[in-house]
C-alpha cells in the first residue's frame, strides 16, 4: 500500500485529532507517514516496532519528516516506555496491520487503551473476512471490532473506511474513543 492509499483509509478514523500519538507495530512506516500527513507538523508520533531493521527505517523517516517522529524499539504487547512521555497519556493510538499478530487481542488492547486520554482515539487497520495465515495469524473481522473495542474500555466503535487489499480480502479502518 502506498502512503496516499493509507491516508485515504485512515483519514476519517484519525479525524483532526492532532497531538501525541503512537503507531504500534509501525514496521517501516507506511502508516506512520500517513498519520504524519493527517496530524501535521505540530504533532508527535511514537513509531514503535520490535524489529531493529524497521526501527532503522523509522529513524531515517524521522530525520526527514516535518512531524516529530520518535522511533522506539519495543514489543507493544509487553510493557514499554515512550521517551519523554512520562505519565502523560496519548491523544491517539494506531495499530495498523499489527493487532492480527496478537493471540489475545482483547487483553493487549485493554492494556494499551489505558495509555490514551479520555476521549482520545484508538484506530485499527485490519483485514475483514480473511482466513488465518502466517501473515494474518489472528484476523479481526470488522464485525468483531465493536466487541473488541468495548472489551478494552472503548466506546463509539465504528468502521470508517474499507478498501480491497492487494494481498486478498478487504482492509478496514476502525476507530473507537477512550471512555
Amino acid at each position: 500500500m502506498n502512503v496516499n492509499d493509507a491516508v485515504a483509509l485512515i483519514r476519517d478514523a484519525v479525524d483532526d485529532a492532532s497531538g501525541v500519538w503512537a503507531d504500534l507495530g509501525a514496521g517501516t512506516g507506511t502508516f506512520t507517514r500517513a498519520l504524519a500527513r493527517i496530524l501535521g507538523a505540530e504533532s508527535t508520533i511514537y513509531a514503535v516496532d520490535a524489529d531493529a531493521n524497521a526501527v532503522a527505517a523509522l529513524r531515517a523517516l524521522a530525520s526527514t519528516s516535518p512531524t516529530r517522529i520518535m522511533p522506539v524499539r519495543a514489543d507493544f504487547t509487553r510493557a514499554f516506555e515512550l521517551p519523554e512521555l512520562g505519565d502523560a497519556l496519548l491523544d491517539g493510538m494506531m495499530l495498523a496491520n499489527s493487532l492480527h499478530f496478537v493471540l489475545n487481542a482483547e487483553l493487549v488492547l485493554s492494556q494499551l487503551a489505558r495509555r490514551v486520554r479520555v476521549g482520545g482515539r484508538v484506530v485499527v487497520v485490519e483485514y475483514d473476512r480473511r482466513a488465518p495465515s502466517r501473515w494474518v495469524p489472528h484476523p479481526i473481522d470488522a464485525s468483531r471490532w465493536p466487541r473488541l473495542a468495548t472489551s478494552a474500555g472503548l466506546v463509539r466503535a465504528a468502521i470508517t473506511a474499507t478498501r480491497p487489499s492487494a494481498y486478498s480480502g478487504v482492509l478496514y479502518a476502525g476507530v473507537a474513543l477512550r471512555a
